[in-house]
């Protein structure tokens, strides 16, 4: 029975590995494998233990891992609810809309640096969605956007890891207690910027860099800028200072981090229930800058 376990489990990665060529949504092998794995440990009746090596019950070992993984759904639905807020208020408008220069170089560094530091409060994969979405506004032609957005993956992944809750695997280890912040910070955040200036100082170097920004191409011209919102200042940073707050409301109570995330999440939500992002803000018009519509806009698989 162990062995069939294994096995359900190799074949299930290979699926998720290779999700591309078999145009399959990685979720489905995922839940399939791990209903499969378990099924099999309750109909081989085989030995399991908790987390402290002992002999337990296959209910009491499952509930425990579940408790864990609801931890790091509720952590990261509340992460994107609080994102997704701000992109509805157009709070990154406030950003793009101070980005003034034309010099691609320029443009290269701002974005790189801004990627950098966004991913180590966002989430790596949540700035570079937010960070390519900007780029449409600020780069116009699609194949200059492309260089502009390999970069933007670079200092993503690399912001990312020195933040407990700048990469799913970070927060994982986090939330798991294998890693403090003070220890990712301080061991990682050197590391992580020397990984973002080399790529990104040979990339200043190239060809596809030289140059100026087309002002007026194309329907993203840069000479027009994102019409912001009465709100979209306070939901940026109110969402942002939320997102930082979190390792700051472990540290202080000693709660696993998702209680943290809810907590900042709640408050977004509140303002966003009051705030006016309009003039002539009517009740017809709440729902297009509400929570319902920040959840109905979030990728759950």
């Amino acid at each position: 029975m162990l062995t069939l376990i294994v096995a359900v489990f190799i074949i299930a990665y290979l699926a998720i590995v290779f999700e591309h060529p078999l145009k399959l949504d990685k979720t489905v092998p995922a839940l399939l494998a791990g209903s499969l794995c378990w099924a099999l440990l309750s109909l081989g009746n085989l030995e399991v233990v908790d987390t402290h090596h002992q002999l337990s019950s296959i209910e009491d070992v499952l509930l425990h891992h579940l408790g864990k993984i609801a931890e790091i759904l509720f952590f990261l639905i509340g992460a994107m609810t609080i994102v997704e807020l701000i992109d509805l208020h157009r709070g990154f408008a406030v950003i793009t809309n101070h980005i003034k220069t034309t010099n691609k170089v320029k443009m290269l560094w701002l974005v790189v640096v801004l990627s950098f530091f966004l991913s180590a409060v966002l989430d790596n994969l949540t700035c570079t969605i937010v960070m390519v979405s900007l780029l449409r506004k600020l780069v116009p032609h699609r194949t200059e956007r492309l260089w502009f957005a390999s970069f933007v993956v670079i200092a993503a992944n690399a912001g990312g890891a020195w933040s407990p809750i700048g990469d799913v695997t970070t927060t994982m280890l986090w939330i798991g207690e294998k890693v403090t912040t003070q220890s990712l910070i301080i061991d990682l955040f050197v590391p992580s910027v020397v990984c973002t200036v080399v790529p990104v100082f040979i990339a200043s170097l190239l060809p596809a860099f030289k140059g100026n920004l087309d002002r007026g191409a194309g329907d993203s011209g840069l000479t027009k800028k994102t019409e912001q919102l009465l709100s979209s200042r306070t939901m940026l940073f109110l969402g942002v200072g939320g997102l930082i707050f979190v390792p700051v409301f472990k540290t202080i109570t000693g709660l696993p981090p998702y209680v943290g995330m809810m907590f900042s999440m709640s408050v977004v939500w509140l303002v966003s229930e009051y705030i006016h992002p309009e003039e002539d803000f009517t009740a017809e018009r709440r729902a297009a800058y509400s929570a319902h519509k920040a959840l109905s806009r979030i990728e759950m698989s």
